[in-house]
């Protein structure tokens, strides 16, 4: 879970009471979060130098105690003084959820996203903090927010990115658009020198907070930039801003512009920085809306409207296992930031979930919030109502009995990659791909890894490949899941638990892996009336015509086994001749 560094006297400040360390830590309790420890600045760079300091913490002067605090990983409202502080306050009953609204200014300012992004960074949304007024602290908490949204929802830039503009310094309308490397031309922030795209991928790739990000595009034919009416740069996302829009602590009016590969995470982006931070413009709580125009449409951000759902009282109470009244309920949610009223059944409760609260999916996460704000302490504790023994699935406790015997027949057990390249699980083995068994991998980073294996053959073959010159015969096996596409299944896929074993020597050794077979067979208690093996309804190109079998099991196939085919073999580069056998041990659970 994300942990926040504050400074102890300016959330103080902030809730308007002074707390011991103890009474704060039990706060945070109370709430949900934790105060993981506190220290000063001087003590945290002495740590990251590996230098031991000997003054406590109590020694320090009041300005420089920092609380550093855990917050859960789905309360991105929570990751600034400025959130933190007006959820404890509406928490303590000190103030009302705040109702945050958007203008309606004559001239709205533009974004125009061209179609150029669409392959690399399609999405944009904005908004403008008008009259903000910033002291030092407010200003640094308002950049620290930004890295840490970086570093949690938005994946280390890889989703969504932030850039923040002085709108005095800059006109719109704004444009949106990829362009080659070279033809990009500006100062980057904090820099006084004008760089292209590629000087600045190398300038970039020397920067030890910013090296990290430049993977994100570096290889693209074309950079997304961002635009003012008059040609200026304002950013090249998800890198960095532009020197000439650079903002300060007397900015008033904000330009925010929020780019990313997910809509929806970029939507939860900004209306946490704009929910957090208007509450220092001139009119508390109001944002300016931006129209962004994407494919010929019009879309206008923020939506700073709370989202209206309900909650059944006795669901939350089921749950919770309390007798909690309409009104008491209400009462609850609202120190949580939910605005809540009953409705006159008494039994459903209407809940507005602001735009902070992105974390707000079901009902479970309103009885969540119900039961936080009641005290988890408080909740009598209650036996369950059955009684349930822990134990090992069947499968699993078959499987571990199954890889001790094979062992002890003297085959060594192999874990292998569960996925593999599409040529390696179908071509390699002479399947035939039909496009209904494997699972393939969306946008696979490597050939390697491109479908779910529907044979553990592939493994055992690629392992036995790079170990030809250990003594022979090389005897390996595995005991483990193969995917295969099922539309009867909620995910379209299902796992099967299967047994494979190879047996390669200077002979065939078919006879071997027949023993194998047998053995196995007998561990599980099966009859040889209950078994057999059939050549004619072996289909199995991996294996050779005439040399092969299906295992035939209760009169149902349940595998194969036969000595690999040559073009098998010259595939996965083995030069000795191979048998195998493959099973699915589901069918003896």
């Amino acid at each position: 879970m994300p942990t926040i560094s504050i400074k102890r006297h300016l959330l103080f400040q902030a809730l308007g009471h002074r707390y011991t360390d103890d009474e704060f830590a039990d706060l945070c309790f109370d709430f949900g979060i934790e105060l993981d420890d506190i220290t000063t600045e001087q003590l945290e760079k002495a740590k990251e130098s590996g230098v031991e300091v000997s003054s406590p913490v109590a020694n320090q002067n009041e300005e420089d105690i920092i609380y550093k605090i855990e917050i859960p990983a789905n309360r991105y409202d929570l990751l600034c003084l400025e959130g933190l502080a007006m959820a404890l306050r509406v928490f303590l009953k000190k103030d009302d959820p705040p109702v945050f609204r958007t203008t309606h200014p004559e001239h709205v300012h533009r974004m125009i996203a061209e179609d150029s992004v669409e392959d690399i960074r399609p999405f944009v949304v904005c908004a403008i903090l008008r009259g903000v007024t910033f002291n030092a602290f407010s200003y640094r908490s308002f950049i620290d927010i930004q890295e840490k949204l970086h570093q949690n929802i938005c994946r280390q830039r890889t989703l969504v990115s932030v850039g923040t503009h002085d709108l005095s310094t800059i006109q719109g309308p704004f444009v949106y658009k990829a362009i080659p490397p070279r033809e990009i031309k500006f100062i980057p922030l904090n820099r006084d020198k004008l760089y292209d795209g590629v000087e600045l991928m190398d300038h970039l790739k020397q920067d030890q907070h910013l090296k990290a990000y430049v993977p994100i595009i570096e290889d693209k034919p074309k950079y997304p930039v961002i635009y003012d009416s008059n040609g200026v740069v304002l950013s090249v996302p998800p890198l960095i801003n532009g020197e000439h829009s650079k903002i300060t602590v007397n900015t008033k009016d904000i330009f925010i512009e929020v780019t990313a590969t997910d809509h929806t995470k970029a939507e939860i982006v900004l209306n946490i920085i704009c929910a957090m931070f208007s509450q220092y413009c001139e009119h508390r709580f109001t944002v300016e809306p931006v129209e962004v125009i994407r494919k010929g449409a019009g879309h206008v951000y923020p939506n700073m409207q709370s989202r209206e759902t309900s909650a059944s009282l006795s669901y939350i109470n089921s749950l919770l296992g309390l007798s909690l009244s309409s009104e008491d309920a209400v009462g609850l949610l609202n120190r949580m930031l939910l605005a809540a009223s009953p409705d006159p059944d008494g039994e459903t409760l209407h809940v507005k979930v602001p735009p902070t609260r992105s974390d707000v999916l079901h009902e479970c996460d309103i009885a969540e919030d119900v039961g936080i704000a009641f005290g988890f302490n408080n909740l009598e504790i209650v036996p369950p109502k059955t009684v349930c023994t822990g134990g090992q699935q069947p499968l699993n406790a078959l499987t571990d009995l199954l890889r001790v015997e094979v062992a002890n027949a003297g085959y060594t057990e192999l874990l292998s990659f569960a996925l593999c390249s599409r040529a390696e699980n179908f071509e390699f083995l002479r399947h035939e791909d039909d496009g209904q068994t494997a699972v393939s991998i969306a946008n696979a980073a490597t050939r390697e890894f491109e479908v779910g294996r529907t044979s553990l053959l592939v493994g055992l073959l690629k392992t036995l490949a790079h170990n030809l010159d250990a003594p022979h015969p090389l005897k390996v096996f595995e005991v483990s899941d193969v995917l295969l596409l099922n539309a009867e299944s909620d995910v379209g896929a299902i796992n099967r638990r299967h047994l494979s074993a190879v047996y390669c020597d200077t002979s065939s050794g078919f006879q071997f892996i027949h023993g194998l077979l047998d053995f196995v067979m007998q561990k599980l208690g099966i009859s040889q009336d209950r078994y057999w093996m059939d050549d004619k309804s072996c289909k199995d190109g991996a294996f050779l015509e005439g040399i092969r079998a299906s295992v035939v099991v209760d009169g149902k196939i349940v595998g194969a086994l036969g000595v690999l085919h040559p073009e098998v073999l010259q595939k996965f580069k083995l030069n000795f001749p191979c048998s195998a056998l493959e099973i699915d041990i589901e069918h003896f659970v």
